[in-house]
């Protein structure tokens, strides 16, 4: 079989607009689909299609409604016999679903799979809400979506641009287990984040995920840091963070401004990323 990208997905656009709404058929059978990806399931549920999905992985868990389908695992560690056993008749999903070895057998299995892409950006969200839709056979449904989606996003940026103040240095502390704080640098879901608020990334010497040493942390000098709001150890509380002695002397502790957010709404970069990065905004608007 076929596996279909979003761009395979997309070149049925121009004959699509030649035709009626009414008469654009889905390209697959969406009888039985499984979604995996938080931001691919909550885009199926606001265009009203989740009568269609069957299944979805445990990154998908906006709306509530979505908890109550059965829960094939985290994306990237998924097992091919979990996912069939709901007999899928389609797989929708972001980049870095696996592991390999479960989308070979996928594959063999003949189950159609489109992969949506998912950049960290306003378009990124709005190619999402298309793609999807057109799998589905819904585009109009899409294009209503996404338009409530760009006037969104229009909305926050006026906001974001009429700010007053500079521009807040924001440290995304992705997890500090065992003492190690590990921060987000450039090209990530948190860098773009932090962007759409009108804040800063207070690290950009290096791109994805690392741990930061005293002296990057002294560097960035964030005026404020963001974290997801979760449990275990990965977390933190405001008092252990900023007592932290690489922490200690940064204008975030001085000002005890730490920010914390539920993290598919931050990070998800779906249909709610212009209300989660309002809220970032206004938060951030709030420190000092």
């Amino acid at each position: 079989m076929r596996r279909r990208t979003l761009m395979r997905a997309l070149a049925t656009t121009a004959v699509a607009c030649a035709l009626p709404l009414a008469a654009f058929a889905a390209p697959y059978d969406t009888s039985r689909v499984v979604a995996i990806g938080g931001a691919t399931t909550e885009i199926v549920y606001a265009l009203g299609e989740q009568n269609r999905l069957v299944a979805r992985d445990s990154t998908s868990t906006f709306p509530a409604a979505a908890e109550e389908l059965t829960d094939i695992g985290y994306m990237r560690a998924l097992a091919a016999e979990g996912v069939l056993s709901v007999q899928p008749t389609l797989i929708l999903t972001e980049p870095g679903a696996g592991p390999p070895e479960t989308i070979s057998v996928l594959e063999a299995a003949s189950v159609p799979m489109v992969v949506v892409p998912a950049p960290f950006s306003t378009e990124g969200v709005l190619t999402k809400i298309t793609a999807i839709g057109e799998a589905l056979g819904v585009p109009d449904k899409a294009q209503t979506l996404r338009d409530q989606v760009k006037s969104d996003f229009d909305t926050l940026a006026l906001q974001v641009n009429q700010s007053d103040g500079a521009p807040k240095r924001v440290l995304f502390v992705l997890s500090t287990q065992g003492g190690r704080i590990m921060a987000s640098g450039s090209k990530t879901a948190a860098d773009a984040i932090i962007a759409l608020a009108g804040g800063i990334n207070a690290i950009d010497q290096f791109e994805g995920y690392r741990e930061l040493t005293a002296e990057a942390i002294s560097v960035a000098a964030p005026d404020v840091v963001l974290m997801m709001d979760r449990e275990g150890d990965h977390s933190s509380t405001a008092e252990a963070l900023f007592a932290m002695p690489e922490m200690a002397t940064t204008p975030a502790a001085e000002a005890g401004a730490l920010v914390k957010m539920d993290g598919l709404l931050l990070l998800g970069f779906g249909p709610r990323t212009p209300q989660a990065a309002q809220a970032l905004h206004d938060a951030l608007q709030g420190q000092g």
